[in-house]
Order: C-alpha cells, then sequence, then structure tokens
C-alpha cells in the first residue's frame, strides 16, 4: 500500500502542475497539446458593469433601465411674477382662508375677490352657472376653490358628485387653478379621492392629514389656525403646481379682499 501511496502523490503533483501551467498558456507533452484553460483571463479581465454599479454611479435609475427609460426629475415650473387678478370660491371655510390669501395678494401686487356660498357643495356650485358669471364678470387670472367640508359623509359620492365637480372645472376653463381639500375632522367618503381625480397634476392640494385648531362647532379652523392652512398651501405650490404664482410671506397676517360676495344656503 505504501508503494502505491506514493505513485499516488506523484500522479496528483505531476497533474496540478499541468494544471498550473496551462492556466497561463498552452503545454505540449510529446505530440499532444493541452490547450489554455483561460483561467488566467478569466481572473484578471476588466470586470464588466452590473445593473447595480449603474445605478451606483447615477447611469441608470433601475435594474434593466435602459437610456430612454431611465426617468428624468421633475423640474418646478417657473414662478409667474406678474401681477394677477385673483377669485377665491367655495363654502364657508373661505372666511379663515381668504383674509390670509388677501394678505398675500397685497404683499405681492394681486387683487383678491372672494366668493363666499354658505353650506355650499360641489353640487351646488355645479348645478348653478354662478362661477362662471364671476368668472366673466371679474376677468380673473387665477381662481382657488375650496369645496367639500359640506361633503365628507355623502354616501356613493363618485356616483352622485363626479359630474359636478367635472361641470366645475369646465366653468374654470383653461385658467389656473387651486383646489383645496376640505380640513377633514373625520374620514371622509371619497371627496378627497375623488376631486384629485379630475383635478389636473399639481392642482389639488390635500389638506386632510393636516392638524388643525377648531372653533367651537369642531369642523372650522380656528382663524390663526386658517392663517397656516394657507400658508402651507402657499409654500407648497412652488414645487408642485404647474403654474406658481408670486406669493412672498407678508408681513401682516390678514387683509381685506378687493371685494366679498356672499351667497346664502338658500339661493340658487
Amino acid at each position: 500500500m505504501k508503494s502505491y501511496l506514493g505513485l499516488w502523490l506523484l500522479l496528483a503533483a505531476a497533474l496540478a502542475v499541468v494544471i498550473v501551467v496551462s492556466a497561463f498558456s498552452p503545454v505540449k507533452i510529446g505530440e499532444y497539446e493541452l490547450r489554455d484553460s483561460g483561467a488566467y483571463a478569466a481572473l484578471t479581465a476588466p470586470r464588466s458593469e452590473t445593473a447595480a454599479d449603474a445605478i451606483a454611479s447615477g447611469e441608470a435609475s433601475e435594474v434593466g433601465a435602459t437610456e430612454d427609460e431611465v426617468p428624468t426629475m421633475h423640474e418646478p415650473a417657473p414662478v409667474d411674477t406678474l401681477p394677477k387678478t385673483l377669485l377665491f370660491v367655495g363654502d364657508s371655510m373661505l372666511e379663515g382662508l381668504y383674509p390670509r390669501l388677501a394678505a398675500y395678494a397685497d404683499k405681492n401686487g394681486h387683487t383678491l375677490y372672494a366668493v363666499i356660498w354658505y353650506s355650499s357643495t360641489s353640487e351646488v356650485w355645479g348645478r348653478s352657472d354662478k362661477l362662471k358669471k364671476y368668472i366673466e364678470q371679474l376677468s380673473p387670472d387665477y381662481v382657488f376653490i375650496c369645496l367639500g367640508a359640506n361633503e365628507l359623509f355623502v354616501r356613493d359620492i363618485a356616483a352622485k358628485r363626479d359630474g359636478y365637480v367635472k361641470e366645475i372645472l369646465s366653468q374654470v376653463g383653461s385658467l389656473p387653478y387651486l383646489w383645496i381639500g376640505p380640513p377633514n375632522w373625520k374620514p371622509d367618503t371619497g371627496i378627497n379621492r375623488l376631486v384629485e381625480s379630475n383635478t389636473a397634476p399639481g392642482c389639488f392640494f390635500l389638506s386632510d392629514g393636516m392638524t388643525f385648531r377648531r372653533s367651537k362647532d369642531g369642523a372650522h379652523p380656528t382663524r390663526e389656525s386658517a392663517v397656516e392652512w394657507m400658508d402651507s398651501v402657499v409654500r407648497w405650490m412652488p414645487a408642485h403646481h404647474p403654474h406658481p404664482i408670486r406669493l412672498d410671506l407678508p408681513d401682516k397676517n390678514t387683509s381685506r379682499a378687493r371685494r366679498v360676495f356672499v351667497h346664502q344656503p338658500s339661493e340658487r
């Protein structure tokens, strides 16, 4: 057994030498040639870039992305610095919101008109042509809307209100606009989702989820909280709205609109 063991060790050593040598170049034994195993080339070849390397280097955004598929970062729209005529329409939430927007208007050279229709809903406005008439009368450059607080708990709201939301936006037409969602005090049945699905990208501000200090009725934000609410809307606009306007921070908390139009719940 010892003699065989020595023979096996000798053969193993010889095989190892052949393998190592063949890794670098072809080896001839008599009339036979052992081909290059390619091990050395594989070990020393430059490493090919993987998808993970591309992501790390910023050349691709995701695995398998081609140059045409790499998404670009959204660039905020340039701020329009020209003076504007602003029209703000909606329900009683405007009592707290429009005085703050009026302060922004004063600071930035804009003119603000407000229309408060108490207890109004998208249905009330959608059945009426008041918005269209105010646009014809005042020729605003920009429309702000705050509606939905009186529709938080309407069942099957998509079926009942979708047409009215569309009609409101149809009356706005091609004017730049922003719809400010209601300040939810309880989960709604879909009014926020409905309005957002109908408005253009960046033209709906979701107020639900914000923290408000409420007045005695438990629904309306206090005047101070409404100031902060409007400030949040203004801060949000430059990075999201397709047509942001100049709204530098005012020196005073509130101001007066050029004119405030008031409609009662019984009106049509």
